[in-house]
């Protein structure tokens, strides 16, 4: 009996031993734990406000990537839907990985469905100026629209539905001293083959563009054009990455398609947005709550404003009869307390919000309500 007890407990410690591995320790907080960082941007109406980067590229062009890591980078970054356009005519990768133009979609399109993330098949029309630099999106073939004539490529990508846009037009590689409407980019508007303005990329907005889209209506967009890895290039201390905000009926890929071709959308960027004027005003509106004052001495009256989401407002006030604030900062998940001059039981103060963008040169105008 007592070899047999001897035999049990040597048998209880080599399993132990083989259990807790000695030869492999693991160190549990030396890796990042991934969770998703959601982006506070409301609904508005009856629409579902869905986060977006229309211009990116992977290895299979210019980029430094693979497809899947684009769609990693945009789900922990708070996106909703993400296209990957790599160049149609430039792809120095090729010559490293097989495959063809509709490739990347291909591959990046399995993870994009297990990340709940909303992926667009697209390509870049890449040629000299005019017309420049084109993304085709909601295709059906991207390698289809590598034809020998530009007009040929702009044709096939509408022919297959495509929402098609032109990027960084006043990109100083092309455009080095100005930012022009091109006599071409005319007549492909005229003939319904361009439906949107990259208005900022990379780094850079083009103010021009803002009235490009308003006066030819024209849906605004605001992209990364990410080559390398995203939280190697943006200043994510400060700011957002650059995406489109589409305001669609549901999230799917449908209707974010019937809603940018309707031109629900405004450009976010570098803590500004830009857009149609009803677009912004129902963002500032429903961002923020304006509410009752809670204290009134000597004829001036105290309330506070409250800002839950991640835009930024600032207002500033141009008119000498409003004795409010000259200006007004209110940034993202914050609160600020504001006094003005009373005048009767409910108080109107006019401000214009600097950094919400109607056209160029053109900024939205509010009034803020206040009642005792």
């Amino acid at each position: 009996m007592r070899k047999i007890l001897i035999i049990l407990l040597l048998i209880g410690v080599q399993t132990t031993i083989f259990a807790q591995n000695f030869n492999v320790v693991k160190e549990k907080d030396a890796l990042r734990k991934l969770y998703r960082k959601e982006i506070r941007i409301p609904n508005i109406g009856d629409y579902t406000t869905l986060k977006c980067d229309f211009h990116m590229h992977t290895i299979f062009s210019d980029g430094s990537v693979w497809p899947t890591v684009r769609v990693q980078e945009a789900y922990y970054e708070g996106l909703d839907a993400i296209a990957i356009t790599d160049h149609i005519e430039n792809q120095p990768g090729k010559k490293y990985v097989e495959g063809d133009q509709n490739s990347a979609f291909e591959i990046a399109k399995p993870e994009a469905e297990n990340l709940n993330l909303l992926l667009v098949k697209a390509g870049e029309i890449t040629r000299g100026m005019p017309p420049g630099h084109l993304n085709a999106l909601f295709v059906s073939d991207v390698a289809a629209l590598e034809t020998e004539k530009y007009m040929d490529a702009i044709k096939e990508a509408n022919n297959q539905g495509a929402f098609v846009m032109w990027n960084h037009p006043g990109w100083q590689a092309m455009q080095p001293d100005t930012c022009k409407w091109w006599d071409i980019h005319e007549e492909i508007y005229k003939r319904g083959w361009l439906h949107g303005i990259e208005v900022y990329n990379w780094d850079e907005w083009y103010p021009v563009s803002f009235d490009w889209c308003i006066n030819k209506n024209l849906s605004f967009i605001a992209n990364s054009d990410i080559h390398i890895v995203a939280s190697h290039r943006f200043n994510y201390e400060k700011y957002k990455r650059p995406m489109t905000l589409v305001f669609a009926k549901t999230r799917s890929l449908e209707d974010l398609k019937n809603a940018m071709f309707e031109r629900r959308t405004v450009a976010f960027f570098a803590n500004q947005l830009a857009g149609p004027e009803n677009l912004l005003k129902q963002l500032f509106e429903t961002s923020i709550e304006i509410k009752k004052p809670f204290k009134t001495e000597k004829g001036i009256v105290f309330f506070e404003i409250s800002n839950p989401t991640d835009l930024t407002f600032i207002l500033e006030n141009g008119s000498p009869k409003n004795k409010s604030p000259k200006k007004i900062e209110i940034f993202p998940g914050s609160t600020v307390i504001v006094n003005c001059a009373v005048t009767n039981e409910n108080i109107t103060l006019p401000y214009t919000i600097t950094n919400l963008h109607t056209g160029m040169g053109k900024n939205l105008s509010v009034e803020i309500q206040v009642g005792k």
